[in-house]
């Protein structure tokens, strides 16, 4: 599943689907997407490679359905610098970091699967951690950051 699939985008705003042969809308390439396809997407008049402008496309859709994928203040970052400082962070380091988290949260889901299917009883975990954490109590309440310590000052 690593070759891309290739799409046409055409003058119309029709998406072509050169493998399938039929014509395909942006949830379908979202779809496609989310199960591990990898696309190119070209200009059919002009050849023009335009998957990043048709991926935001996707991404603008999605917002509109659930609101809020990404946090204004980033938004305004990314306008407010465009491709000049945050597009080397975007492609070289916040790409890593979400295939970093995506690798242990699946490490992590299986683990927890196993323990499950091991029959470890997790009921009374948050009880043992909260009791664990009381012995940090006196450092959080003197804490320069709480408003205790604030009004004190």
């Amino acid at each position: 599943m690593n070759e891309k699939v290739l799409i046409k985008k055409y003058a119309n705003r029709r998406l072509y689907d050169t493998e399938k042969s039929a014509y395909i809308t942006l949830d379908d390439i979202s779809n496609m997407i989310k199960q591990g396809q990898r696309v190119e997407i070209i200009d059919a008049k002009t050849k023009e490679d335009v998957t990043a402008f048709i991926l935001t496309q996707i991404i603008m859709e999605e917002t509109k359905k659930s609101k809020n994928i990404l946090p204004i203040s980033l938004l305004l970052l990314f306008i407010q610098y465009g491709e000049n400082v945050l597009g080397e962070f975007f492609e070289k380091y916040l790409e890593q970091s979400i295939q970093n988290y995506l690798t242990y949260k699946s490490f992590a889901d299986e683990q927890y699967k196993k323990w499950l299917e091991m029959g470890i009883d997790f009921s009374n975990l948050s009880r043992s951690v909260t009791a664990d954490l009381t012995s940090f109590k006196p450092f959080f309440d003197a804490s320069p950051f709480t408003e205790k310590s604030k009004d004190e000052k």
